[in-house]
């Protein structure tokens, strides 16, 4: 197991982190624009930002995406 996660970009960054990072480099509005969901677009927030990412696997998955082309690609 420790093999596969030496080369994955994510291993050790929480979801928190991940957006935190990406709000910090781009901000929220840029954030809306690459991936348009609503949280990001009305009234963002991290929490609610959290929120929604933990209960819709499809935008995680855009958001972490995202994250390892910004800090690893």
């Amino acid at each position: 197991m420790a093999e596969t996660q030496k080369n994955n970009p994510l291993h050790g960054k929480t979801l928190e982190m991940i957006l935190n990072e990406l709000v910090a480099h781009y901000g929220w509005q840029t954030l809306g624009e690459v991936i348009p969901v609503n949280c990001f677009l009305n009234n963002p927030s991290i929490k609610s930002s959290l929120t929604f990412l933990r209960k819709t696997p499809w935008a995680r998955q855009k958001v972490e995406t995202f994250y390892i082309e910004t800090f690893h690609g």
